[in-house]
């Protein structure tokens, strides 16, 4: 059976065109976060499978995790799953229970609202990772140089 790829391209050209503001652009960051999420969560199934049946290729997984360019997928991670799940609880409570609240000016103020908690919350975790990242792959020790660590 042949995907129907017209009505693909209906949806990517709907989406890159309509002008919603931040309405859209909420919308896109929630499919987008949820769809990087659940990629994380097969890959880390299957993976995490291979212990029992392949014991050496989890070992091989788990050093490929440690190189850069999955240590910065980690971080970008973290933000998938705070926005996904604080924007998440926007739209539950003003579903459930603020339904009158749904006008624009509401929806942007907590669109941007949203988005600066998620960036507050992702921020600490961003920056322990990436200390981590650069002692552990570069052999930088950021705390070792601000005096407060070995």
């Amino acid at each position: 059976m042949a995907l129907p790829t017209s009505a693909l391209k209906t949806t990517v050209t709907g989406y890159a065109q309509y002008k919603g503001r931040e309405g859209q652009y909420a919308f896109l960051l929630h499919r987008l976060t949820g769809l990087g999420t659940l990629l994380f969560l097969i890959i880390h199934i299957l993976d995490t499978a291979t212990v029992y049946f392949f014991p050496s290729l989890y070992v091989d997984a788990i050093a490929i995790y440690r190189s850069t360019p999955f240590m910065l997928g980690e971080i970008g991670l973290v933000f998938s799953v705070i926005y996904h799940g604080v924007n998440g609880l926007r739209i539950a409570v003003t579903d459930l229970w603020l339904p009158e609240k749904w006008t624009i000016r509401f929806t942007r103020n907590a669109v941007r609202v949203t988005l600066l908690l998620s960036l507050l919350l992702w921020a600490p975790a961003a920056a322990w990772m990436m200390i981590s990242l650069l002692d552990n792959n570069f052999g930088i020790n950021i705390l070792g140089m601000l005096g407060w660590g070995g």
